[in-house]
């Protein structure tokens, strides 16, 4: 039986962990740690950590914060958020973060992942696409928390991070996000078809079966945010994961 990654992305704003909907209506969600240890207890595969504020704010990732939540944590743990220097990515990399994360700092210096790819491995480096589609339909890649257009549309984009030396792509569909409305499969399948490296496919799982059916689609792993941290139908926050066994039953069953 085949086991995929099954991936929480926990978002950061002003310290505190939270949850947004289409990239915007921020509701907290509670601390960083607090969330890690519940994951820790619930055996999570691999945690991703997205500061959407250092970015925004002109800022270096904050290793002091970062530090404290991965010395919490027992699994692999991914980190994005103000990235644009390979001396930041030794840094973080230094305190327990096994893979850096990259979205706007990708588009705007491509270099940039090659020369982490080359100092730390492929592996090391993912690349966050971040998508939605325009009033005729067609889907452009987003960058600066999905407020700015950069013109390409994700296949083009995902080709040439593969190119670069990205390791893994971090697909995101903007519009799903937060939706519980399912995966974008039809980008997750022309991705999956466009590269050979890994995609993660996130925005819009609403269940276990939404993450069966974008592995059919070809995604190599599948992410959510809402779906761990909220309890539908009021979205109470409850900071929750399938346990293995549900996973074996409803996702791995077919691979």
């Amino acid at each position: 039986m085949k086991r995929i990654r099954v991936i929480p992305v926990l978002l950061i704003h002003n310290r505190g962990l939270i949850k947004s909907v289409k990239f915007k209506n921020y509701k907290y969600v509670g601390d960083p740690i607090n969330a890690v240890k519940i994951f820790n207890e619930k055996e999570v595969d691999e945690l991703a950590i997205l500061d959407i504020d250092a970015s925004r704010e002109n800022r270096e990732p904050d290793i002091h914060r970062m530090e404290e939540i991965v010395s919490e944590a027992f699994m692999p743990i991914a980190y994005g958020g103000g990235i644009t220097t390979v001396d930041q990515v030794k840094r973080i990399l230094s305190i327990g973060v096994e893979k850096v994360i990259l979205n706007r700092s990708a588009f705007r210096n491509p270099a940039l992942v090659s020369e982490i790819a080359k100092q730390y491995g492929s592996q090391s480096v993912v690349v966050s696409i971040d998508y939605k589609k325009n009033l005729f339909g067609k889907s452009f890649v987003y960058i600066e928390n999905g407020k700015t257009s950069t013109g390409m549309d994700p296949m083009t984009f995902a080709k040439k991070m593969e190119e670069v030396g990205a390791g893994e792509i971090l697909l995101n569909s903007i519009e799903r996000d937060g939706t519980f409305t399912g995966y974008d499969l039809e980008m997750i399948e022309k991705i999956s078809h466009s590269v050979h490296i890994p995609m993660i496919a996130v925005g819009g799982a609403s269940n276990l079966s939404d993450f069966k059916r974008a592995v059919q689609y070809g995604a190599s792993a599948v992410s959510a945010g809402s779906l761990f941290v909220f309890k539908r139908p009021h979205r109470a926050v409850l900071i929750s994961y399938p346990s293995q066994e549900e996973l074996e039953k409803h996702v791995y069953d077919w691979l």
